[in-house]
């Protein structure tokens, strides 16, 4: 299929008072053949930017684009064997389904048999066989994405490009639509590209996710090690729902063994906590000892135990605010200067204002460096 590889990609945008805004910021990324990669980020960020240089539709500033070692800077988007599925799903409104399917392999000169048998093919794949004699307007949500696809589809490219297809339709065909797209890539084995800025996607879909802020990738990785080892402060606050506890306390070593203190504000809704770290990180640590940290930890890691005696560090908190979700609930709690959130389960009878002692998992806690704001460990 095709292996994409991205290097010190820029893309500079001048407004018109003559400044500079930088889009995408010396990217660098490489997309295995056959590989699903989610490019997930908040707006803004230059994900969508990334995909345009990639296509064709935007001239990078500086850095190459390389398609199985060829490198694509300034062909034409036709000459680049790719086919990219927007965000408006940017159908013909006064054609069919099988003439939007049928339209770019008119322009390619392909023969009457093999376009309807590359949109039987695509019809069968994508189950729209009952869209084909329907302009778009008389097609819902979920099918109009999927005529969207399948003119994607019948070009029969070395990569596919997604920018944020689902981020027009509700929840639930959302999530229909997550499913059939990772089944697509599973029978194809294609390349895949998709921008999202929706996390439960990029975890979802995605062999491997790559997170960008500013125009700068900031870690790529497979879904669960970046949820579990964000590299930086930003991955570690911007994936996971809840996102991941952040701390802000200072390093110390007793008899060997790296404990982290929260910062005192003097705070009276909770007491300042003291964590003692799990043994195995006091060599790698013990740099910072006596410095700021920032003490990171998931929400599924805090736990309100049956027993004070079950083993783990106990910390006082008073909750603020109960959410109910059904299987589950976060509080969200408060202790010294720190919100924190506990995932705990849906049976926990824990109402607002109440004082706690929550068990922290240090096994599970990830220490960053404020300064940088790159992962100790």
């Amino acid at each position: 299929m095709a292996r994409v590889v991205i290097e010190n990609l820029s893309k500079i945008f001048r407004n018109p008072r003559g400044g500079e805004i930088k889009a995408v910021d010396g990217a660098n990324l490489v997309i295995e053949d056959r590989e699903f990669m989610v490019l997930v980020g908040p707006s803004g960020c230059g994900k969508s930017t990334t995909l345009r240089l990639i296509a064709g539709l935007d001239e990078p500033t500086g850095g190459t684009i390389s398609l199985d070692g060829r490198a694509i800077n300034g062909a034409p988007p036709k000459d680049r064997d790719l086919a990219m599925v927007f965000q408006n799903h940017a159908l013909y409104p006064h054609m069919t389904g099988h003439e939007n399917l049928a339209f770019g392999l008119k322009l390619r000169k392909l023969s009457r048999d093999e376009i309807d048998r590359r949109i039987a093919e695509a019809a069968e794949l994508l189950d729209l066989k009952d869209c084909l004699k329907r302009r778009p307007a008389e097609l819902s949500g979920g099918q109009r994405q999927r005529l969207a696809v399948g003119r994607a589809l019948v070009r029969k490219p070395a990569l596919f490009l997604f920018d944020e297809p689902l981020s027009n339709l509700d929840a639930p065909m959302r999530a229909q639509m997550r499913r059939e797209i990772a089944q697509l890539h599973q029978r194809l084995g294609s390349t895949m590209l998709y921008v999202t800025h929706d996390q439960v996607e990029a975890m979802t879909m995605g062999d491997r996710i790559s997170v960008m802020q500013s125009g700068v990738v900031q870690q790529t990785a497979s879904p669960m090690e970046v949820y579990e080892k964000p590299a930086n402060l930003f991955v570690a606050g911007f994936i996971g729902l809840p996102p991941m506890n952040l701390f802000h306390g200072q390093l110390t070593m007793k008899d060997g063994t790296a404990c982290f203190c929260e910062r005192p504000v003097g705070s009276e809704s909770g007491e300042v906590f003291e964590l003692r770290m799990d043994s195995g990180m006091a060599s790698v640590v013990a740099p910072f000892a006596g410095k700021p940290v920032v003490l990171g930890l998931r929400p599924e890691d805090i736990r309100v135990p049956l027993q004070e005696s079950g083993g783990g560090p106990m910390v006082q908190a008073v909750s603020e605010f109960v959410e109910h979700l059904g299987p589950e609930i976060h509080v969200h709690a408060r202790t010294g200067e720190h919100v924190f959130v506990a995932r705990l389960p849906a049976g926990e009878r824990i109402a607002p204002r109440q004082k706690l002692r929550f068990a922290f998992d240090a096994s599970r806690a990830r220490l960053f460096d404020p300064a940088t704001g790159k992962a100790i460990v």
